[in-house]
């Protein structure tokens, strides 16, 4: 048994325990899933609906600067500057608390209710070096990711990421159209060659969904090639 105690004064006993794998794998289900993730909206998925952004950083920033300001005020050294850290540290913490219980319950919830969840390859790391590096560390979208990933794998469920360069953005959903790279303010748009409208994010769900169902299909019907010394008939 191990005992931690974090920058909030808080303490956390961890240990190990052995468990049966086959208790955790679900019965199969119908239906799969493609998530287009954002800042606007956390996620729209392939059905049309979308996981509304909760955006708990930016909530709680009138709060933290408060806790920040009265911790640069203390003297340093002080008994009082150290419990203004350990507010500052709460507060920070109360964020992250919250962001990973939000990406816990929806990741539960996508593995529980289908059988192969496909998702995006983003940049994070580069987004965060832009001028809206705040929303999509607020966003914590690769937490959320390896969330749904280690519990899909976890419940017998399939988990897809299609590749970073795939144009989910770009194509119709519809016809197959590519009708080439588009600005962030564009949100709907018309394919020129079926006329259908769509909603830039809903649009690049169902193509998520598509490229995972490809991806899926070429990795479960490829023949297994056959070792050296594999017998031949």
């Amino acid at each position: 048994m191990t005992l931690v105690k974090d920058r909030c004064s808080r303490y956390w006993v961890s240990f190990v325990v052995e468990t049966d794998p086959a208790d955790d794998i679900l019965p199969p289900t119908d239906g799969d899933q493609g998530i287009d993730l954002g800042l606007a909206r956390f996620a729209v998925l392939a059905d049309g609906s979308h996981i509304v952004s909760p955006k708990y950083l930016r909530r709680a920033e009138k709060k933290l600067k408060k806790r920040q300001r009265e911790l640069s005020r203390k003297k340093k050294g002080s008994n009082n500057r150290d419990k203004a850290r350990i507010k500052v540290a709460r507060a920070h913490a109360a964020v992250a608390d919250a962001r990973r219980n939000f990406h816990h319950q929806w990741s539960h919830r996508l593995t529980r209710e289908n059988q192969a969840v496909f998702a995006e390859t983003l940049n994070v790391r580069g987004l965060a070096r832009g001028r809206l590096a705040k929303s999509v560390h607020d966003a914590g979208w690769s937490q959320f990711v390896m969330f749904c990933e280690y519990k899909a794998t976890r419940r017998g469920r399939a988990f897809v990421k299609a590749a970073r360069a795939f144009p989910s953005s770009q194509i119709c959903s519809a016809c197959g159209h590519r009708d080439g790279p588009k600005a962030l303010h564009v949100r709907t748009w018309t394919c020129p060659q079926c006329r259908t409208r769509h909603d830039r994010d809903w649009n690049a769900g169902r193509n998520v969904r598509d490229e995972g169902r490809r991806i899926l299909a070429a990795n479960t019907t490829a023949p297994p090639t056959p070792g050296p010394g594999a017998l031949r008939r």
